[in-house]
């Protein structure tokens, strides 16, 4: 099963159900598949959080909650894409049957900036 990176907050939205359309650069092959959710190292900058983040406005916010990095949350599918609209260049991934693991796991392969095989 393929990974996704996911910057927390956004991967941590995704498991709480907040987020449900991760915004990409372009389409993907892969609806219908289920899939890994890596919640990768990096943080968003301020300007990255600002009005699109539900959990944290900003970076203090985000150091206040925690949440995990440099491993897999969770898994999801993606239900069906939309081509970008109304002058924004991101495709919409709409996803769906989320499901948080028990516990994260730590993926056995380096993870890459979108998709990557963990293990």
């Amino acid at each position: 099963m393929r990974a996704l990176s996911i910057r927390q907050p956004y991967a941590e939205e995704i498991m709480r159900g907040l987020k449900v359309i991760e915004y990409r650069n372009g389409p993907t092959k892969i609806i219908g598949e289920r899939f890994y959710i890596y919640a990768a190292k990096g943080v968003p900058t301020d300007a990255q959080l600002k009005g699109f983040s539900k959990l944290c406005p900003n970076r203090d916010w985000l150091k206040e909650f925690a949440f995990p990095t440099g491993v897999i949350v969770g898994t999801a599918v993606i239900t069906q894409i939309s081509p970008p609209v109304g002058g924004m260049p991101y495709w919409h991934w709409h996803l769906g049957g989320v499901k948080r693991l028990k516990r994260p796991r730590k993926p056995k392969k380096h993870p890459q900036p979108s998709w990557f095989n963990p293990y």
